[in-house]
């Protein structure tokens, strides 16, 4: 297990580098004036202007700049924005109030997901099964935005029940509802994968022994049934547990939420291209670090598969 681990860390030092040279890359290529607006309604000055492009190494080709970002980087400064903020204090101030919007996403997916998936897979074709098809089907086929602004109109302006947009804190409870717009589509295809997969192993082989040897119905589902089922959904909660992160631009739009999605938003317009790779730098190791979770609970999950 060691070994597996330490190898898969090393696989990930190509990984992170070819995607954040990427993420480098697009941002370069976005076209318009990266100083346009930073004086008010005048032009900036020409030497402001020389300042901040010998500041930034804007006069270098791309791949210098790339090398001099990761040479900083390396040493722990993700640089600073044209405004001077440092950039890891942005990370320090955004990036919990999105991971606390993406694990409560999560977790709804994990809970009603599975709930569903499970209800549904051992009672196909009845009423609730025909009900949670067409939901997810519904969920599935309305955009993010939709959801949100729906949700946003009925509980939060015309009932009350909720805040309409979230305060600067962002506590857990005034999250709910945008956790709840933000898994609406991946809860739609967890509810589908767990069906799906138990509705396979309930006709597996070893499902059928453990009902032969006479064992009670809620340790066939739970032990046996439901452990082997489990290995495509969990695949999927670890890798969308970084998607909800990444995803969170409409939805933080949305709720007014002072998550990473809406400065990132806001360094593409001003064209801040180490602002916009700092904070997806991070995002990418939440990517990695998940994969490698994700593999590691196959063989908790699956005692056949092993680490060679």
């Amino acid at each position: 297990m060691g070994r597996y681990i330490l190898r898969r860390l090393l696989q990930m030092i190509p990984v992170f580098l070819g995607t954040t040279f990427l993420i480098y890359c697009l941002v370069y290529a976005v076209p318009g004036d990266p100083f346009a607006g930073k004086c008010g309604q005048r032009a900036c000055p020409q030497s402001f202007i020389n300042e901040m492009t010998e500041k930034y190494n804007l006069n270098d080709n791309i791949f210098v700049q790339y090398f001099k970002y990761l040479g900083n980087l390396l040493q722990g400064d993700f640089g600073s924005t044209f405004s001077g903020v440092p950039i890891s204090q942005i990370i320090s101030t955004s990036y919990p109030i999105t991971i606390r919007l993406a694990l409560l996403a999560l977790f709804i997916e994990i809970v009603i997901g599975i709930a569903a998936g499970v209800l549904t897979g051992l009672g196909r074709k009845g009423f609730f099964d025909n009900l949670v098809l067409i939901s997810t089907l519904l969920l599935i086929s309305l955009p993010v935005f939709v959801t949100g602004f729906v949700l946003q109109y009925l509980l939060g302006v015309k009932w009350g029940v909720v805040n309409p947009t979230v305060s600067p804190k962002a506590p857990w409870n005034e999250l709910i509802m945008p956790a709840f717009v933000l898994a609406s589509l991946s809860l739609a295809y967890a509810t589908r994968i767990t069906r799906t997969s138990i509705v396979e192993n309930r006709r597996a082989d070893y499902v059928r022994t453990a009902v032969a040897k006479g064992l009670p119905q809620r340790r066939v589902i739970g032990v046996h049934l439901l452990r082997n089922s489990l290995i495509p959904v969990v695949t999927f909660f670890g890798t969308d547990f970084g998607a909800l992160m990444g995803g969170a631009i409409v939805t933080e739009g949305i709720f007014n939420i002072n998550g990473i999605g809406r400065q990132v938003y806001r360094a593409i317009q001003v064209k801040e291209g180490a602002t916009v790779t700092g904070l997806v730098v991070v995002l990418v190791l939440v990517y990695l670090l998940m994969s490698l979770l994700v593999d590691v609970l196959y063989g908790l999950l699956d005692p056949r598969i092993r680490y060679e």
